[in-house]
């Protein structure tokens, strides 16, 4: 009998799941597994995809639905609870339990990327959406102090122009951008913070792995920045997804 996984989410024409995965089961010889992208914009189409699909036993989940999707599942692992969002669902006797693995990847990235001396770090998190959950999450586990940066002011979250009126970028050595700006085939757009506060001590991380080098990342390695993408979090990512499905 087929395996079958999955990507949910709105849009996928950015996606580098389908072909990481088929990839790895032709070279591992694994005939009866496939994986689909399934774009869904409503997260209500979960139920009809589940039930149209009953040789589904994983799926991955990308934006919008990392949050959304949380009330159609019956069980949240430790991972999921920690950090609030699921990229990662394992379906087993019709029962759906939810994972986070975005929380490895980018930990075992991030700490790879700056090295293990962390005690002299803080943070800028570029949007408060899913994926800032993990960051937060792995930020907060190695007691890197942060500041939060949205379109919209919130509690403990400042603006863009807030943030720019500040040396606070200056006076921070870690940026991570977690917002889909700069993902193709919208190259030309990045996060609207001043670059002329950075410098080579600052480490810059895009989550974002499509293009390699977005414009965040350019205009950062312009002023001697240390950048990094977030194509490494995703590969980690995707096999810790690969551990869940076949425990």
């Amino acid at each position: 009998m087929e395996n079958l996984y999955g990507l949910i989410g709105f849009p996928l024409s950015h996606s580098f799941s389908k072909k990481y995965f088929t990839e790895k089961f032709l070279n591992e010889g694994l005939t009866e597994h496939r994986y689909e992208l399934f774009e869904i914009n409503d997260i209500n189409e979960i139920v009809g995809l589940i039930n149209n699909h009953p040789q589904l036993v994983g799926l991955n989940v990308t934006i919008p639905h990392k949050e959304t999707i949380i009330p159609y599942l019956d069980h949240l692992d430790k991972s999921a609870k920690i950090v609030g969002a699921v990229n990662v669902i394992k379906i087993r006797d019709n029962l759906l339990t939810g994972y986070n693995s975005d929380f490895f990847g980018f930990e075992s990235s991030l700490l790879k990327f700056i090295g293990s001396s962390i005690e002299n770090y803080s943070a800028i998190v570029l949007g408060t959406g899913g994926a800032a959950k993990a960051v937060i999450a792995v930020l907060m586990a190695n007691k890197i102090p942060y500041r939060l940066i949205s379109r919209s002011k919130g509690n403990d979250v400042l603006t863009y122009d807030e943030l720019n009126n500040t040396s606070i970028i200056a006076d921070s050595n870690l940026i991570i951008n977690t917002t889909p700006l700069g993902m193709a085939p919208k190259i030309d757009s990045c996060p609207d913070i001043d670059y002329n506060q950075l410098s080579n001590k600052h480490f810059v991380f895009d989550l974002i792995y499509n293009p390699a080098e977005t414009k965040f990342l350019e205009k950062a390695r312009a002023k001697k920045t240390k950048v990094k993408n977030g194509l490494e979090m995703l590969e980690l990512q995707a096999e810790k997804s690969w551990e869940i499905w076949t425990s």
